[in-house]
């Protein structure tokens, strides 16, 4: 059966983050994901989503100056200290939010950056994490993202990739993230890209193309789509990680045989 969560940082962003979890229980949701709540105190995020019966399906570990337009430092050189303190802080909140999937961020590499000091970082640091996530029970995910339109740079752009990461590291608790949005963007055929990687993935993403809207006001067929993703047995949580084309609620028609 589909399971959607709502993406918190995209789907009701002109709102303060507590009232947020609000307006996605309020909605018909019953699991919520997130890019970073650490701006937030850990005890009322957790009272909130508690308090809303909620389930926190993914954030991201701390992905840098997000602000400053950064996405990740996990294949940064010049970063290790820096995301391995980051895992600490994640995992803190993790505990007291019940969440089970950490989403580790690469990272924009510099055009003057060595790929390959960028892979061992990178290999080392996802290492790293998925030995501390494992005394709590968490996956740690990661995410393949396109760098044609969103983020030009980020070092982890292929499903291909993600996979020779995962066999490098050898963790049984690193799995893909797969975003279909994005993975529409870079490769296509999203139908025979899930069946052949499901057995690798943690969790699921979507968004429509082109614009990132909900299902519905792009190209991919959603309806089609979904069921073909519940025919070959997903059984994860879906985080709908997309920017609403007008107010949010009036656009959740799409979600309606799923939510409730």
């Amino acid at each position: 059966m589909i399971k959607l969560a709502a993406n918190l940082s995209m789907m009701f962003a002109d709102r303060p983050f507590l009232q947020r979890i609000d307006a996605a229980a309020d909605s018909g949701f019953r699991a919520v994901e997130f890019v970073s709540p650490y701006g937030e105190a850990r005890r009322d995020v957790a009272m909130r989503v508690q308090k809303r019966s909620l389930e926190v399906a993914l954030f991201n570990f701390p992905p840098g100056d997000w602000a400053a337009g950064e996405r990740g430092i996990a294949a940064l050189p010049d970063r290790i200290e820096e995301c391995r303190a980051g895992v600490v802080t994640a995992l803190a909140y993790a505990r007291d939010l019940g969440c089970s999937r950490l989403h580790l961020m690469a990272g924009k590499i510099p055009a003057n950056a060595d790929p390959d000091a960028c892979e061992a970082t990178f290999v080392d640091n996802i290492a790293y994490a998925a030995e501390h996530c494992a005394a709590q029970g968490i996956d740690v995910l990661l995410e393949p993202i396109n760098t044609k339109i969103d983020i030009p740079g980020y070092f982890l752009n292929s499903p291909a990739h993600a996979l020779r990461l995962l066999e490098r590291v050898g963790a049984p608790n690193v799995r893909l993230q797969y975003d279909i949005y994005h993975m529409q963007i870079m490769e296509g055929d999203l139908a025979r890209s899930i069946e052949r990687l499901l057995p690798a993935i943690g969790h699921i993403q979507l968004a429509d193309n082109p614009g990132r809207g909900e299902p519905g006001t792009g190209e991919i067929n959603y309806p089609w789509l979904l069921a073909r993703i519940d025919a070959l047995g997903y059984d994860g949580w879906i985080g709908c990680e997309y920017a609403p084309r007008g107010e949010t609620a009036a656009g959740l028609g799409w979600a309606a045989p799923y939510l409730g």
